[in-house]
């Protein structure tokens, strides 16, 4: 008699169901998954006297019991399907364990061929965009294989993400014409207005999106770029791009920044600065104010890191210009800089004595800024006058200074750090109060 509708007889499922078969299964089972789901070759289990005597039934030959014993899996196939069963290995095991055996070396080879499939679309939409001789090309593909950014995704997603990044990257660089440049060329796209029209959709290229990721991966590999791995990062790669992430939550403070325009938005940041109003300045509100005039042609701006400096000022109530890039700059701060900076302006900069600080200094002084009180003679007159609360350590790698090697020399020399705070009074006496 032969079972039926996925089961077998209760007395042979009770038989194979011994305790002491699970072992053999098991092997059985992981063998079949990597064969094909054939049943060929040997596979090798402990037996005890229990699973020994039990297989012997089975397959109607002695098997002995001990350790590593070699069983043929075409032996229990067989015998399998001359019982009351009536299956095979297979169909045995799926009812055994109440589960599916899995194909795995089909999946593999379907796997393998959707990603070809992948690639090979890759290919077409390269060469559809005009991109395919693209220098860069290659080493993009070998960092997308190698990093697994798309596997997570699976062959239709990662297809797709390829397809609006390739879409994205094509309508971008010829944008991306100042490839040195910090701060990056005007915005041309908005990010969500690029999105919608690459993918589709409004957050098509959002922070955490497969497409995002690709098509600022394959920049980086276009303007021998690092690949972004911070947020802020892939804001400034955006901005190099052309493209405006984020035109609201990056600011830079302004202070007694007085425009000579005759236009409303001068107006008003006239009316600001003398109502002693500090002004956080978005990119948005830089893109309102277009190509006006900032400040009379030579005006020297002053700009500092932290805030509390430009605190310091306003209780002061100085009355020269005054930036604050609040650390690390925003997109906006390095892009005011370099107006102020091509419209003649000089700019002169003043950050912590640690090593962020002269790493940030670094930055702003590659855009044509000059030092302010950013000197290995200005550190060395801070750190003598340090009293023990005011010692902090410098911490993390050294940073070079090449506006003043001796900076650097200086800092690793004493390690301690100065900051912005500490030399505030000098900071003022620098700034024309009223």
């Amino acid at each position: 008699m032969t079972a039926a509708n996925g089961s077998l007889p209760p007395a042979l499922q009770a038989y194979l169901s011994a305790p002491s078969l699970a072992p053999v299964w098991s092997a059985a089972r992981s063998r079949l998954e990597r064969n094909g789901l054939q049943a060929t070759g040997m596979i090798t289990a402990d037996l005890d006297h229990s699973a020994a005597e039990h297989l012997s039934g089975l397959v109607g030959a002695t098997i002995a019991s001990g350790a590593g014993r070699r069983i043929s899996l075409a032996a229990l196939d067989t015998a399998l399907r001359s019982s009351s069963g009536g299956r095979g290995l297979v169909s045995v095991l799926e009812i055994l364990d109440g589960r599916a055996l899995v194909n795995r070396r089909a999946a593999r080879e379907r796997d393998e061929a959707e990603w070809a499939a992948v690639w090979q679309r890759l290919d077409s939409a390269l060469c559809d965009a005009g991109l395919a001789g693209a220098p860069w090309v290659p080493a993009w593909i070998a960092s997308l294989k190698r990093g697994g950014i798309l596997t997570r995704a699976g062959s239709v997603g990662a297809g797709k993400a390829l397809d609006h990044a390739i879409a994205g990257i094509a309508l971008l660089l010829g944008v991306a014409d100042n490839r040195n440049s910090t701060a990056g060329p005007e915005p041309t796209w908005e990010l969500a207005a690029l999105a919608s029209r690459v993918t589709g959709t409004a957050h098509g290229l959002d922070d955490s999106t497969l497409a995002s990721s690709a098509l600022l991966r394959a920049a980086a590999h276009a303007l021998d770029r690092p690949i972004p791995e911070s947020a802020t990062d892939r804001r400034d790669l955006w901005a190099v791009l052309g493209v405006a992430a984020d035109t609201l939550s990056g600011t830079v403070l302004v202070w007694q920044v007085r425009p000579p325009g005759s236009d409303g938005w001068s107006s008003m940041m006239r009316d600001r600065a003398d109502l002693g109003v500090v002004t956080h300045l978005t990119l948005h509100e830089l893109a309102v104010a277009g190509p006006a005039p900032w400040l009379p042609p030579g005006q020297v701006v002053s700009v500092c890191e932290n805030p509390q400096v430009m605190q310091a000022a306003v209780r002061a109530a100085t009355t020269t210009p005054l930036l604050c890039l609040s650390g690390n700059p925003a997109i906006v701060g390095t892009r005011l800089l370099g107006r102020l900076i091509e419209s003649g302006n000089p700019v002169r900069y003043h950050g912590d004595f640690d090593w962020p600080g002269v790493s940030i200094a670094g930055r702003v002084l590659k855009q044509g800024a000059t030092t302010w009180r950013m000197s290995a003679e200005d550190y060395i007159a801070a750190v003598t006058a340090l009293d023990a609360d005011h010692a902090i350590a410098l911490t993390g790698r050294s940073v070079p200074t090449p506006w003043d090697p001796g900076l650097a020399a200086a800092m690793s020399s004493h390690g301690l750090a100065v900051h912005e705070e500490f030399v505030l009074s000098d900071l003022l006496g620098d700034l024309e109060c009223r």
